[in-house]
């Protein structure tokens, strides 16, 4: 963000944040959409019977696991690229 204005940069920051709220709105509607489809099946009763409510709370739990899994490895790949740029730049 070098060369840019404080008003340049506040907008970059806001559209950035904008961005980052539809990647997260986006991921809790697949989640809710999923784990709904998966579990629920019956629509006689307004609450959720015990099968489908433990169904939501295993499928919440096995996506908040995977979404941290995936969290850590993709932090992990970065780490291991950006060690090895900065081996390269030093050899060069």
């Amino acid at each position: 963000m070098d060369g840019l204005t404080t008003a340049e940069t506040r907008e970059l920051e806001q559209r950035m944040q904008k961005q980052q709220m539809k990647v997260f709105f986006g991921l809790f509607s697949n989640l809710v959409d999923h784990c709904f489809m998966s579990c629920v099946d019956d629509f006689t009763s307004k609450s959720l019977n015990g099968r489908e409510s433990g169904c939501v709370t295993r499928c919440v739990q096995k996506h908040m696991a995977l979404s941290q899994r995936l969290s850590e490895r993709f932090q992990e790949h970065n780490a291991q690229m950006t060690q090895q740029q900065q081996q390269q730049g030093g050899f060069r």
